[in-house]
Parts: C-alpha cells; sequence; structure tokens
C-alpha cells in the first residue's frame, strides 16, 4: 500500500489533564501516515486521485487547536476518525501525537501515542 507522510506538524494548543495545561498550553506534533492507493494519481498526474496533503494536515491542525482534549489517545482518535471519514480514499490511517512539554517528574525528551485506524474497523 502506498503512503502519504506528513511529519510533525506543530501545533499550540491547551490540552492535557492538570488545569495549568489548559491555561498555559503547549506544542504538540501531528504526524499522520495515511495509506491509499497513488497508482492512479502517479499516472495521470491528476490531483483529484489522490488525497491533498495540505487538506490532511489542515483537517488534523484544525481539530487539534480548536477543540480540547484531556488524552492525547482521545486527539489522535478524532483525528483518526475524522480524516477516514473525510477521504473516502483512505484505506487506514495512523496518527502519532508528541507531548514533548509533557508534566511528567522525570527527565525525558517529550511522550508521544500513536493509533493506526483502518476503514475497515
Amino acid at each position: 500500500m502506498d503512503r502519504i507522510l506528513i511529519h510533525r506538524l506543530a501545533v499550540f494548543a491547551r490540552h492535557g489533564v492538570l488545569p495549568e495545561e489548559e491555561v498555559l498550553g503547549q506544542r504538540f506534533y501531528l504526524s499522520l501516515d495515511a495509506r491509499l492507493d497513488l497508482g492512479e494519481a502517479g499516472r495521470t498526474d491528476a490531483i483529484g486521485a489522490t488525497v491533498s496533503y495540505a487538506d490532511l494536515a489542515a483537517l488534523a491542525h484544525r481539530i487539534a487547536t480548536e477543540r480540547r482534549f484531556r488524552l492525547i489517545e482521545a486527539l489522535a482518535e478524532t483525528i483518526a476518525r475524522e480524516a477516514l471519514a473525510a477521504f473516502p480514499a483512505l484505506d487506514s490511517l495512523t496518527v502519532r501525537i508528541d507531548k514533548p512539554g509533557a508534566p511528567v517528574p522525570l527527565v525525558l525528551d517529550g511522550v508521544a501515542v500513536e493509533i493506526t485506524r483502518t476503514r475497515r474497523g
């Protein structure tokens, strides 16, 4: 299966369980791995035969910045569900949410969740 990849789309949002995360906000990075057949697009050079990575990125950005989630798992799930609904050509979508500023009392670079959802379930 072919893939469209979007790497580390940066967003500033207010997701998190703690009250200060809602007040202060922080940076998140969204990465998407969309699986679909790109054969026709490659043969015809027609934008209508693919999924626009700009539209896919805009959908993820809009969800991440216009809504608030306590859990980054819920953010990832919502992006996957809405992208599969909006883009019928997608067979599956892997969504990774990186939270580099997670309030964890340990020295770490960040935390992330990654989910994969398919059209078949």
